[in-house]
């Protein structure tokens, strides 16, 4: 679902890209005669970055060049037509296209930037509360019940379980490094996406195994990011942590 509406809101950015400058220019039109063309094309340049800070880069370029072309259009002599006799309005419609080219990008980076803060500052949160957990006197099982939870947050997961003890098949695992690998005999697998039925994250503590997450994603739900993929795996080190420190029986 989270796919779709991601390609859904860049259909929607690319149309706006290519609209917004249009009806901009159009509703300054009637007032051209009292509007400096500099005027007008700074105008012109808030629509682009408010297409660029909702969309993508090719959205935020195609709003640049929509601009620098309606206000050719609409707002330079002559009128109506995609001509430019006035070489100060040649040159305020290639500053509009230029400025609107890397304002568009910087507004796009911008907004990754607010994301990948968003996001760090959640999976700190995740850690840190794990952390708070056993450090309150929390049992084992509780930690593990949190960082189940935390899991099918973290990673989209459509279900986690925690299974005590020893191992029963051979699943893919995701491992410390963040990678996704199945082992069977010797033949190594490595995946680029989630693969059909459960994945394994062990939790290990003090050297020991005492259980995996068994993790069940949507189906056609593209793998977590490297970095959330390490918290994950973070997350599943603490609980075994808080079982080793338990004095729990373990495999191995």
């Amino acid at each position: 679902m989270s796919g779709y509406w991601f390609r859904f809101r860049d259909h929607i950015a690319l149309t706006a890209g290519l609209v917004a400058p249009f009806l901009v220019a159009l509703v300054l039109a009637p007032f051209r005669a009292d509007l400096s063309s500099t005027n007008a094309a700074l105008v012109l340049v808030v629509a682009v970055v408010a297409v660029a800070a909702l969309g993508t880069r090719a959205a935020g370029a195609l709003a640049a060049l929509s601009a620098a072309a309606w206000f050719d259009f609409f707002l330079t002599e002559p009128y109506q037509r995609f001509a430019i006799t006035d070489r100060a309005d040649v040159e305020t419609a290639v500053l509009l296209l230029a400025v609107g080219l890397i304002v568009s990008q910087l507004a796009v980076r911008a907004r990754r930037l607010q994301a990948v803060v968003v996001t760090d500052t959640a999976h700190l949160s995740s850690l840190q509360g794990t952390v708070r957990l056993a450090e309150d006197g929390g049992s084992p099982e509780d930690v593990v019940e949190y960082v189940r939870r935390e899991l099918v947050g973290l990673l989209g997961l459509r279900s986690c379980r925690f299974e005590y003890g020893a191992l029963m098949g051979n699943l893919p695992r995701l491992e410390h490094g963040g990678g996704l690998w199945a082992r069977r005999g010797t033949r190594i697998t490595q995946y680029a996406d989630w693969p059909e039925g459960e994945t394994e994250l062990r939790a290990v503590g003090g050297g020991h195994y005492y259980g995996r997450f068994l993790l069940e994603p949507h189906p056609g739900r593209p793998l977590p990011t490297e970095e959330a993929r390490l918290v994950a795996v973070a997350l599943a080190a603490q609980a075994g942590a808080a079982l080793d420190s338990a004095g729990l029986s373990h495999q191995g």
